[in-house]
C-alpha cells in the first residue's frame, strides 16, 4: 500500500517541488492551496487558507472523504506543514497587521491545523514542520518577526515529538536556507545581485534550489530515517558556518 502525504501550500515553491519529488518516490500526494492550485500534477488539490482556523473542521471532513473515496483509507501517513507567507521589515517599522498574519499562518495555523489532523494521521507516521535558517542566523536584520515565529515552530516541534512518541509518529523540522523560489517576491530566484551576495556566505557557493530542499524532505520521510524525531535539519548548503 502506498504512503499518503498531505502538503500544505503544495501549489508552488518548496511545497510543489516536494510534492513532485514524493510522487516520483511512489508516494500519493494531497496538497492544499489558497487561491490557485497551480499546474496540474498527479495529486489531489484541496483549497485551504491555513490562517483561517474556522475552516479547519470542514477541511478535515473533506480530507476524510478524499481518503475514503480515492484511497480506501481513513488516515494518511505524512504531514508537511509547508504553507507560508513572506513578510519582512525592521522591528521599528513592523505593523501589527503583518505580525498577526505571520503568526496566524506560520505558528497559530500550524499548531491548530496539526491538532485537528492528529486523529487522521496514522500511527507510525511523520510530521515535518518548515522553519528557516533565519531562526539560527540573523540575516540583514529585517526578519525579526519571521525568524521569531519560525523559532516558535522549532520549540513546538520538540514538544509535539515527545507527545506523539507513544504513537511512533516522528516530528521534525526542516529549515531551508536561501532558496530560489517566488517566496517573498522572488528575489532569491530572480535577483542576480542578491544571489551572488548570499552565495559568498554559503559553503557550497550558491543559493539553494527547490529541488535541493525537496530531496531533504523525501529523505526525512523515508523508511530508514524513522528513528529521527524532535530534530532540526538545516538545509542551507552550509550558510554562515
Amino acid at each position: 500500500m502506498s504512503k499518503i502525504a498531505l502538503i500544505t501550500g503544495g501549489n508552488r515553491g518548496l511545497g510543489r517541488a516536494t510534492a513532485l519529488a514524493l510522487i516520483e518516490d511512489g508516494v500519493e500526494v494531497i496538497y492544499t492551496y489558497r487561491d490557485d492550485p497551480g499546474e496540474k500534477i498527479d495529486a489531489v488539490a484541496l483549497k485551504l487558507t491555513v490562517g483561517d482556523l474556522d475552516s479547519y473542521a470542514g477541511f478535515v471532513e473533506e480530507l476524510r472523504g478524499v481518503l475514503r473515496d480515492r484511497f480506501g483509507r481513513d488516515d494518511f501517513d505524512f504531514l508537511v506543514n509547508n504553507a507560508g507567507v513572506g513578510k519582512a521589515g525592521r522591528v521599528a517599522d513592523f505593523s501589527v497587521e503583518d505580525f498577526d498574519e505571520l503568526v496566524n499562518v506560520h505558528f497559530r495555523g500550524v499548531f491548530f491545523l496539526t491538532q485537528k489532523l492528529l486523529p487522521v494521521i496514522a500511527d507510525g507516521g511523520r510530521i515535518i514542520n518548515l522553519s528557516t535558517g533565519l531562526a539560527r542566523f540573523t540575516g540583514e536584520g529585517i526578519y525579526a518577526a519571521y525568524g521569531s515565529v519560525k523559532g516558535a515552530i522549532e520549540v513546538f516541534t520538540r514538544y509535539l515529538a515527545k507527545e506523539l512518541g507513544p504513537r511512533q509518529i516522528s516530528v521534525n523540522v526542516v529549515a531551508p536556507g536561501p532558496t530560489g523560489t517566488d517566496f517573498g517576491g522572488g528575489a532569491l530566484r530572480d535577483n542576480a545581485q542578491v544571489r551572488e551576495h548570499l552565495s559568498g556566505v554559503i559553503a557550497f557557493g550558491r543559493v539553494g534550489e527547490p529541488e535541493d530542499i525537496a530531496g531533504v524532505m523525501v529523505a526525512m520521510l523515508a523508511d530508514n530515517t524513522k528513528w529521527i524525531t524532535g530534530q532540526r535539519i538545516e538545509a542551507s548548503g552550509g550558510m554562515l558556518l
